[in-house]
């Protein structure tokens, strides 16, 4: 591909729309060199393909080669499939583990017809870039190793710290609230004291499991110590929106099966209870918030397993803490 550049720049000496092209390139070597993180860097090239070859949809992913695992980064326009008519499909390799993938379908067939035409071209821009995706990449795997529980695959209680504060201006634009959730699981270290910190693990999982299937996207779940999460639930209406999320995630995680052993297969089951407490209503401190949700929690436990509690001002002067 080095040597396809070298000939390209050599070509262009006497020919000016060879130079224009390589400007394109260099234009986009440059616009990328300010993007912050990858997801900026996908939404810049396909600026500069709708620029050149008017470019409606693309998927833009990574690809792990060492776990075969697609991440998706930007998916963007009407859906497509690859062997469709007018699509395109490019690989761009970022000398790490993992390389990024470029698809895009062309709106008729004159613009497929220049596009096929400058497929190589294309080629040309993508390994010119791929050492910015590279570092975009590597970003993207340091924030997340430094933000991600690395049992459950769900954010840490710093990354959830250091976000908080986003969602809570977010919350302002909106005139809408942040729910809290704070769960845990009943008898947690009674799973480790039977089993093993596999089995542990392994409740572990399946409750971060239950709980993305019962939140949207944009709601933020953390794990904070040992069996305890917490959950952002952004923008909602109303308290009776949480009590019926948190009431799903009881109900769903008291009839998920744990395997604690597949040779005679023997399944374990457990609960949880939730305490949930609101912002701004219960409190413009959102500290005060959060121990509002624990110590709600606790009430939670109290009154038996697969239980929740709501926080009122009016409960909090009744709560025994100690």
């Amino acid at each position: 591909m080095k040597d396809k550049m070298l000939n390209l720049i050599k070509l262009a000496v006497e020919d000016r729309g060879l130079l224009s092209k390589i400007d394109d390139i260099y234009t986009l070597y440059e616009q990328l060199q300010y993007n912050e993180d990858i997801n900026e860097m996908a939404e810049t090239l396909l600026e500069w393909l709708a620029l050149k070859y008017q470019v409606q949809n693309m998927d833009f992913s990574l690809y792990d080669l060492e776990e075969d695992k697609k991440t998706n980064i930007l998916k963007k326009g009407e859906p497509f499939f690859l062997d469709e008519e007018f699509s395109f499909y490019f690989i761009i390799n970022t000398h790490t583990d993992v390389n990024a993938v470029v698809s895009f379908q062309a709106q008729n067939e004159e613009i497929y017809n220049i596009v096929h035409k400058e497929r190589d071209f294309l080629d040309i821009a993508f390994f010119q870039i791929s050492p910015i995706l590279q570092c975009g990449i590597i970003k993207k795997h340091h924030i997340e190793s430094s933000s991600i529980d690395s049992v459950t695959n769900v954010y840490n209680r710093k990354y959830l710290i250091k976000h908080i504060h986003k969602m809570i201006s977010f919350s302002h634009d909106k005139e809408k609230n942040i729910s809290f959730l704070m769960i845990g699981i009943d008898r947690f270290k009674a799973v480790i004291e039977e089993f093993d910190y596999d089995i542990g693990d392994k409740v572990l999982i399946e409750l971060a499991k239950v709980i993305h299937k019962n939140i949207k996207d944009f709601d933020i779940v953390a794990r904070l110590t040992g069996d305890e999460f917490l959950v952002a639930l952004i923008n909602l209406k109303s308290n009776d929106e949480a009590k019926k999320i948190a009431k799903n995630i009881i109900d769903e995680f008291s009839k998920t099966d744990i395997i604690v052993d597949e040779v005679n297969k023997q399944v374990l089951r457990k609960t949880i209870c939730i305490g949930i407490s609101s912002f701004p209503q219960d409190s413009e401190d959102i500290n005060q918030v959060l121990k509002n949700a624990d110590s709600f929690l606790e009430e939670a436990k109290k009154e038996g397993r697969s239980k929740f509690a709501v926080y009122t001002k009016e409960k909090e002067s009744t709560i025994d803490l100690f």
